[in-house]
């Protein structure tokens, strides 16, 4: 079960955190991955993971904001059947205290990212009969978080824009769900609780763990597993869908 030999997988932000735990699935499982990240060195190093483990997989390196350079990459493909969205930056603040510059940094990648992949990947699944599109929201879409504003507007609109296309082309055979995931134990957490809680990141990484329910930060590799199942065959009748992977957060956290 959830193979996917003989299938080209785009996986963006594939050098890090969720996004490389899904380029590695994916691979697993049989795909040929395109790792696409604007971190070269990162990107590379899921690539020789992914090679050294058996695996068949390349890498773009590119700036999604920016449409040309990913409709140019994408031309390039000889072929995109499955288009995982998982490059994202996160930010910190109110409405009042968020600057123009941050909420333009946070939409750009975010949200213009999201949609640059979309309308450089669509005409290639219409072409080909079909594909798999997921996209990685958050609990962000659904529930209010404290001092999370842009972010939030930015996942809200991945939300919005998966209901679009996987009403828009569900006549085409593509598929489009999204994930959200409550906090997962990535490189930005740690550097986000070194930065910020110099000296008390044992104390901070616990206290976050803990708003989730089940006890725990999520790994990248339960998002990655879940993700995997939404690409493959197996989940051919669902499109449209959100799938909170949160310990609990958004149904028990009251």
């Amino acid at each position: 079960m959830f193979q996917l030999i003989s299938k080209t997988a785009v996986v963006t932000g594939g050098g890090s955190g969720i996004g490389k735990a899904v380029a590695l699935l994916l691979a697993k499982a049989g795909a040929r991955v395109i790792v696409a990240d604007f971190n070269k060195e990162a990107g590379l190093q899921t690539i020789g993971e992914i090679e050294a483990a058996g695996g068949s997989a390349e890498g773009i390196f590119l700036d999604v904001s920016r449409q040309d350079d990913v409709v140019t990459a994408f031309e390039q493909l000889p072929a995109i059947d499955i288009l995982v969205n998982s490059a994202g930056i996160s930010h910190i603040g109110k409405a009042d205290t968020t600057a123009e510059a941050d909420f333009d940094r946070v939409y750009n990648v975010n949200v213009k990212g999201v949609y640059n992949t979309l309308y450089a990947a669509i005409p290639r699944m219409k072409a080909q009969g079909g594909g798999v599109i997921v996209n990685m929201a958050s609990i962000a879409s659904s529930v209010g978080l404290p001092d999370r504003f842009a972010y939030s507007m930015s996942k809200g609109a991945v939300l919005a824009m998966t209901l679009s296309v996987a009403k828009d082309y569900i006549g085409d055979g593509i598929r489009c769900n999204c994930v959200s995931p409550a906090r997962v134990h990535t490189p930005f957490v740690d550097g986000f609780l070194a930065k910020n809680y110099p000296g008390r990141e044992a104390e901070m990484f616990d206290k976050l763990s803990k708003t989730q329910p089940i006890g725990r930060m999520a790994k990248p590799e339960e998002i990655a597993a879940l993700i995997l199942y939404l690409c493959s065959d197996e989940a051919g009748f669902i499109t449209g869908c959100d799938y909170p992977i949160d310990g609990g957060f958004i149904k028990l956290n009251n």
